[in-house]
């Protein structure tokens, strides 16, 4: 562990350390016109308007707004001793800075402050255009900058879409700083081979940029320089355009250099040619083929003699009782409402238009080789993949506490699970994520029984309900160093907006496996291989994957409405399988057949359009707003001692064992030291926690999770949170939530709290010491988190081996005369007196969401246990007036004879 990787800071990001400076220059000079001049305390504010705009510049160079002209003004002012004039700038511009309303109005600023003169239609027209900024990396005076902007503003016509900002940066390290910090950025374009190292950076960002300074810029030579910022805009930011410009000749540019590009242009071609291409790249990700589509057949006079009375809404508006519906809904849904895959619209199961196109970008979106739009949910595209790669007989290792959806795959097509157990969490009732260590024994086990063969695929899920997240890169090296033609599949319902911000999608299923793909073909790679085999003793397992052997095969299915801006069910499944097309094409499109509806709901499939058009054009920016919002929460919740009296935000050291978090990080903020920086972490640790989820333990208000949901956050507040324990509640931050929101949960909590101090005044003794009791109860008494223990050996897959027939035992109870209930509180004498009880039937409680007991599985003690103390009042699979639903003896025995 090394405690010196991890650097705390006072703001968790650049933009709140930004607007809170802003927000204090505003006081500051406001204070300044109402000083006496020449007193104590005119000088003490003219020091921190000099320290402030001091800072501000070393944050602003990177920013299209205020601007090197505007901070300019704000300096002639100051040092003119004009502070009317510069208080009412500053006021200015940090209400166009906090409330985003500058890039509404940016283009009016930008016009005023040159001094340039636009035709009227054009000025109308500006408010109405989407704003961008383009990054231009060239080591350019400030004149030549000048003319630069000066160049491709003239070249604007009130017909464009979107207007946009130009921003430049000398150095590399400068431009990659802009992109860490500018989410504005939708447009890089580098110029020639501009200088490697920055001229220096201002103190006060230095904390935000260690991503950047600790890149790799080595090249062969300084004319590589321009294609390796490429490459490197592309690592960070890969939704951008990047184009470049070059006197290098055709024949003399590498392949890289022309993949790593959209364009490349020579410096004797017209600057109009790059205004046009650069608008035309931005129109390409804003285009929405499908959506775009149906509003057009949306608009079109159409006779219905075909299904779907509710088409056109006539069966709706028409009628007298049902009106309302129609009025709640609008016209616009049911004329979008049609059976067609005709008249400019198409058809998802063989798709040759609009949602082909829209498919397309959602691959280039995603980073997949392959991407396919669900319109019934994850549940369902987990059962497509499942379907399309599984053989009956096939080996599956699951992590036992995955969604039910995959549970109910594997008895579909008859795959043999070996189920994997996360580490327990037992202080608040959770689980964790499966170790990489423990697949690795489950695989060289398989390995040694003779058994490796028939392994198919791993199933994990990342991130985890409670924010878990491995580290995908790492597992899957280690994993194909043993089995090298392995499946993956990454059940990223949650994960959706996590290829859109930069330390997160380096743990995504796309991302590892494009990285994972060019470093095996890599002649270094092959260096580093045979280095490592001469070094490894007889019989010795390799710790790397064979290069001439492996073959990357990733799958990961999003729930796009969970986390992204579609409708209930939209989901996506993203592919990165270097044999699809030769092995798995033709199946999964058959799979993909047998779970998809001929009727498509079409609203579904235009809003994973839209979607991926907003993430792509403002991904970067939301996801990391969402990733501050859940910040901003966990310091108001530690820093209020009212609310910590109550309530504590749980952290990556209550998640996390310390042997998994090689960086040492425990904790994102204290009010103590700040923020830490999580980069480190998410670099190298084998898990990590998604601050966006915030896992608040309740145990101190001795109300459980359901009651707390219920009675609290639902009843008094209509808050909605997703998950529960028995002693915590779960919040979670997406890119919809608001400031607004934040704040209305904060002072929810502190309503609850008062509440709860002004009931602990008004108990009597007895009433005081049930009280406590339960707070014990939910703080010190922590029931026993089970394992998966094992298969009966009448549904051993093979025998001593992991792995059983999930299938079998599922379909043996389809006949009734095979089970018997038991009721719960007999099983322990029951197995006492030596009978092996076994599970007909998927078990699973809510939460926590998984199947505690699946059909074949023997019931433990442990199990039992967990089950009595479970103070849930939903378990799928279980009667408690019957009890457990469990094979008889009879029926045991005929099928362990059959396999012997």
């Amino acid at each position: 562990m090394n405690e010196n990787k991890i650097k705390s800071t006072a703001y968790y990001n650049i933009r709140q350390l930004r607007v809170d400076f802003w927000n204090k220059l505003k006081i500051v000079t406001s204070e300044l016109t109402h000083d006496k001049k020449g007193s104590a305390n005119e000088k003490a504010q003219k020091q921190k308007v000099e320290e402030l705009l001091k800072d501000l510049k070393g944050v602003e160079c990177f920013f299209a707004f205020p601007g090197k002209d505007r901070l300019q003004k704000l300096k002639n002012a100051f040092l003119s001793n004009e502070y009317a004039s510069l208080s009412h700038l500053v006021d200015e511009t940090t209400k166009l800075l906090v409330g985003d309303s500058y890039r509404s109005s940016l283009e009016f600023i930008t016009q005023e402050e040159h001094n340039i003169e636009l035709s009227g239609e054009y000025q109308e027209d500006i408010e109405r255009k989407d704003h961008f900024e383009v990054l231009f990396v060239d080591n350019i005076s400030e004149q030549e900058e000048t003319k630069l902007n000066l160049s491709l503003r003239l070249l604007r016509s009130s017909n464009d879409k979107f207007t946009y900002g130009v921003v430049v940066q000398t150095t590399l390290q400068d431009a990659m700083i802009a992109l860490l910090f500018n989410y504005n950025i939708q447009a890089v374009v580098v110029r020639y081979a501009p200088p490697l190292n920055s001229n220096g950076f201002a103190d006060i960002i230095k904390p935000y940029i260690e991503q950047v300074t600790k890149l790799d810029f080595s090249c062969e030579s300084e004319t590589d320089l321009g294609p390796l910022v490429g490459k490197l805009i592309k690592q960070f930011r890969s939704e951008l355009d990047v184009y470049y410009v070059t006197d290098t000749s055709l024949e003399h540019l590498k392949n890289s250099t022309l993949k790593d590009f959209r364009r490349i242009f020579y410096q004797t071609e017209d600057i109009q040619e790059l205004h046009l291409t650069i608008m035309q790249g931005i129109m390409e990700r804003y285009n929405t083929p499908f959506f775009s589509a149906l509003v057009e057949y949306s608009q079109k006079p159409t006779g219905v003699f075909h299904a779907m009375p509710i088409s056109r809404g006539n069966s709706v508006f028409k009628s007298r009782w049902i009106n309302d519906f129609g009025d709640f809904y609008g016209r616009n849904l049911f004329l979008a409402e049609t059976s067609s895959t005709t008249g400019g619209l198409d058809s998802l199961l063989q798709p040759t238009g609009p949602l082909k196109k829209a498919q397309e970008l959602a691959r280039d979106a995603y980073g997949s080789l392959n991407t396919y739009f669900v319109t019934n949910g994850t549940s369902t595209a987990n059962k497509i993949v499942m379907q399309a790669l599984i053989q009956p007989g096939d080996v599956v290792l699951i992590d036992r506490d995955c969604h039910i959806s995959h549970h109910y795959g594997l008895v579909l097509v008859g795959a043999n699970p070996v189920y994997m157990d996360s580490y327990p969490i037992e202080e608040y009732s959770m689980y964790g994520a499966v170790p990489i260590e423990q697949i690795k024994t489950k695989l060289l086990q398989l390995k040694e029984g003779g058994r490796l063969d028939k392994v198919k695929m791993i199933l994990l899920t990342n991130c985890t309900f409670d924010g878990l997240v491995y580290n995908v890169e790492r597992l899957m090296e280690e994993v194909l160093a043993i089995k090298p033609d392995m499946v993956f599949l990454w059940d990223e319902a949650w994960f959706a907006f996590a290829g859109f911000a930069y330390n997160y999608k380096q743990r995504t299923g796309m991302y590892a496996a494009k990285k994972l793909h060019e470093k095996y073909k890599s002649r270094n790679y092959l260096l580093q291989y045979n280095e490592h085999i001469k070094g490894l003793n007889d019989g010795e397992q390799s710790l790397l994957p064979d290069p001439d052997k492996v073959r990357i095969r990733v799958y990961a299915t999003q729930s796009s409405h969970k986390t992204l801006s579609s409708f209930r069910q939209a989901s996506m499944i993203h592919i990165w399988d270097e044999d699809f097309r030769r092995k798995t094409e033709n199946l999964f499109i058959e799979a993909y057949m047998t779970h998809t509806s001929t009727s498509p709901n079409y609203q579904i499939l235009a809003s994973l359009d839209v979607g991926r058009r907003q993430v792509q054009l403002e991904g970067f920016e939301l996801v990391e707003k969402s990733i501050e919002l859940a910040m901003v929460l966990r310091a108001k919740i530690n820093d209020n001692p009212q609310l910590s009296k109550y309530f504590d935000v749980l952290t990556a050291n209550d998640f996390i064992p310390d042997e998994f978090r090689q960086t040492g990080l425990n904790e994102y903020y204290t009010k103590k030291e700040g923020w830490n920086r999580m980069d480190e972490a998410w670099k190298n640790d084998e898990f990590v926690l998604d601050p966006t989820k915030i896992t608040l333990n309740i145990g101190k208000t001795g109300v459980d999770g359901d009651t707390f949901k219920n009675k609290y956050l639902m009843d008094k507040f209509n808050l909605q949170i997703n998950k529960t324990s028995r002693n915590t509640v779960l919040f979670m931050t997406n890119i919809g939530t608001t400031r607004g929101s934040i704040t209305y949960l904060t002072n929810a909590l502190l309503t609850i709290a008062d509440e709860l101090d002004d009931e602990l005044m008004a108990m009597n003794t007895k009433e005081r010491e049930i009280r406590e009791k339960r707070i014990y109860s939910l703080t010190k008494e922590f029931p026993g988190l089970p394992d998966f223990s094992y298969f009966h050996p009448a549904f051993k897959a093979a025998p001593n081996i992991p792995g059983g027939n999930l299938r079998k035992a599922y379909f043996l109870a389809y006949d009734e005369d095979n089970y018997e209930y038991i009721p719960l509180n007999e099983c322990l004498s029951i197995m006492e007196d030596g009978r092996l009880l076994v599970a007909s039937t998927f078990v699973t409680p809510y939460p926590p969401g998984f199947p505690v007991l699946v059909p074949g599985q023997v019931v433990s003690k442990e199990i039992i246990n967990f089950m009595t103390v479970l103070d849930v009042s939903e378990i799928h699979g279980y009667r408690a007036d019957l009890g457990l639903r469990l094979f008889n003896e009879k029926v045991l025995n005929n099928h362990i004879d059959k396999t012997k």
